[in-house]
C-alpha cells in the first residue's frame, strides 16, 4: 500500500457501495438503461437521444424510480409515478423502472458476475483484520448480485433499495442511506469510511458525515468525485491492499 493512502482497517467500519465498487454490475446497469431508454426515446420521439452522460448525471447511484424521473425530467417529460407493482409495460415511472430491471436481471442470470479482484482482496483483508464492513446500495438487486458474486457472506449488513423503500429513505445524494447503513452496522460515521464510485453516492456519504470518503473512479471523473466530497480518489481498491 502506498504511504499516501490510509489504512482502512484503522477505521471503526467501512461501508461499500456495490455496483462499480465491489462488482462490475455498473456496466450491466449502464447497458440495460441504454437499451431501455434508447427504445423508449425512439418510441416517444424524445430528444436529444440518450447518452452515457445521462447515466452519470441522472441514474448512477440513485434508486431506480428516482433515476427514471430525473432523466425524463431532463427532457421535460412528466408522467405518472405509478406503483412499484406496475407491470413493465406500464407507461409510468415505476413501470419504466421495472422494464429496465427485466433487462438487467436477464443479463445477470445469463452471464453471471464476479467481484473486482482488487475489491475482493480488500474485503478479505478487512475481514481478517476484524473491521466491520457493510454494503450501502441503491439497487433492489443487491442481494442477488452479492450472492451471484459469491461475496454475500462478507457483509453482516446490506442496506439496499429494498430496505430504503420499506423505511421510506431518500435516495442518494441525500445522506439517509449511508446514515442508516452506519446505524445498522453499529458504527459512527465520524470514525468510519465509505467507498463509492457514483457522484450521488459520494455526495451521500459526505453528507452523512463519514470522516473518510473514498472515490473509485470507474468513469465518473476523479475531479468530479473530489468536488462532491470524496477525500481521495483511486482507480481500483487494490491500491489499499497491503
Amino acid at each position: 500500500m502506498t504511504n499516501e493512502l490510509p489504512d482502512l482497517a484503522s477505521y471503526d467500519g467501512v461501508l461499500f457501495d456495490l455496483d462499480g465498487v465491489l462488482t462490475p454490475t455498473a456496466e450491466v446497469h449502464m447497458h440495460a438503461w441504454q437499451t431501455m431508454f434508447t427504445e423508449l426515446f425512439t418510441a416517444w420521439q424524445i430528444t436529444p437521444p440518450y447518452t452515457d452522460e445521462d447515466y452519470f448525471l441522472h441514474l448512477d447511484g440513485k434508486q431506480r424510480y428516482d433515476g427514471v424521473a430525473s432523466l425524463l425530467r431532463s427532457r421535460d417529460v412528466e408522467i405518472p409515478w405509478g406503483d412499484p407493482s406496475d407491470p413493465p409495460t406500464a407507461d409510468t415511472v415505476c413501470g419504466i423502472g421495472n422494464r429496465k430491471n427485466e433487462v438487467f436481471a436477464a443479463v445477470l442470470r445469463s452471464e453471471g458476475i464476479a467481484p473486482y479482484p482488487g475489491s475482493l482482496a480488500l474485503i478479505e483483508q478487512l475481514r481478517a483484520a476484524g473491521t466491520p464492513i457493510g454494503v450501502v446500495s441503491s439497487s433492489k438487486n443487491a442481494e442477488e448480485v452479492l450472492a451471484a458474486a459469491g461475496i454475500r457472506g462478507f457483509f453482516p449488513v446490506v442496506m439496499d433499495g429494498v430496505v430504503a423503500e420499506r423505511q421510506k429513505l431518500r435516495s442518494k445524494p441525500a445522506p439517509d442511506m449511508f446514515a442508516e447503513g452506519a446505524r445498522m452496522l453499529g458504527v459512527d460515521p465520524a470514525r468510519s469510511a465509505a467507498v463509492e464510485d457514483a457522484h450521488s453516492g459520494v455526495a451521500s456519504a459526505a453528507a452523512a458525515g463519514f470522516v473518510l470518503v473514498v472515490g473509485v473512479d470507474r468513469g465518473a471523473g476523479a475531479q468530479a468525485l473530489l468536488d462532491l466530497g470524496a477525500t481521495l480518489v483511486v482507480d481500483d481498491l487494490a491500491a489499499f491492499v497491503a
